[in-house]
């Protein structure tokens, strides 16, 4: 995958592999020390349903990097 900056996925569509909105990329989780990337954090659209994602204490969705499959125009993470 190409390097894209964070700043360009910030308020990102987040979209299932299922063709289903997961609502809007809030912000990622990183360990400092090593530099890898651990969780989108995402607001979650109003539509969301049945999901297995777990959430954070603020009410937004937690999902492991390892799931994304595709940036462009929106983000694509397997469901």
């Amino acid at each position: 995958m190409a390097a894209i900056l964070a700043e360009n996925l910030s308020g990102k569509d987040v979209m299932g592999t299922d063709g289903a909105e997961i609502g809007s990329l809030y912000n990622i989780t990183m360990d400092f020390s090593s530099g890898a990337l651990h969780n989108l954090v995402i607001d979650p659209a109003e539509s969301l349903r049945n999901t297995n994602f777990e959430y954070s204490d603020q009410g937004r969705l937690l999902v492991p990097v390892e799931r994304v499959k595709a940036v462009k125009d929106h983000m694509i993470v397997k469901r």
